[in-house]
């Protein structure tokens, strides 16, 4: 399992940088629940900016990496649910 966590951690990319989740630190810890056969993957506390243009940007920004790094683990882990939170 932790090959398979690595290697989307190494494949998606961050848009705008172009670097992985895993350069970045994106994700600080994954959770496994065998009960209910669920993946949680906890990724860092990001805070938009204080500037309105700004806040709406880098959300759509990490909207768009959580929903590319959500595809991803659930490609690599069909069979469970798969939460980025």
């Amino acid at each position: 399992m932790k090959e398979k966590i690595d290697r989307v951690l190494d494949t998606v990319k961050e848009p705008e940088t172009g670097l992985t989740m895993a350069q970045l630190g994106f994700v600080e810890r994954v959770r496994y629940n065998e009960e209910k056969k669920k993946l949680m993957v906890f990724s860092c506390n990001l805070k938009p900016n204080h500037k309105y243009c700004c806040t709406v940007i880098q959300g759509l920004l990490i909207s768009g990496t959580i929903n590319s790094l959500t595809e991803a683990f659930q490609k690599e882990f069909p069979d469970l649910a798969v939460e980025v939170v």
